[in-house]
C-alpha cells in the first residue's frame, strides 16, 4: 500500500529571511502557531504535499546543513 501524501514542507520567513523550516499536515494552523513568536512571519509552502517520510527526509537534510527545524 502506498503512503499518503499528507504532509507539507515549509519555511517561515520574517522580513524576507528564512528563520525556520519544518513539516506539518496543516499549514494554516502552523502559521498561526508561529505568529505567537514571529507576528510578522509568513509560512511559505515548499513544493507539493508529500508523504510524512519524504518530508522528514527533506527536514533531516536541512538539519544537516545547520538550519533550524521543527515537526508537529
Amino acid at each position: 500500500m502506498a503512503a499518503t501524501a499528507d504532509t507539507f514542507k515549509y519555511e517561515l520567513e520574517v522580513d524576507g529571511a528564512v528563520v525556520f523550516r519544518g513539516v506539518t499536515s496543516d499549514l494554516q494552523r502552523r502559521e498561526s502557531e508561529h505568529r505567537e513568536r514571529w507576528p510578522e512571519g509568513t509560512v511559505v509552502k515548499i513544493g507539493r504535499r508529500t508523504t510524512r517520510a519524504a518530508a522528514l527526509a527533506w527536514l533531516r537534510r536541512q538539519e544537516a546543513r545547520g538550519d533550524r527545524i521543527a515537526t508537529d
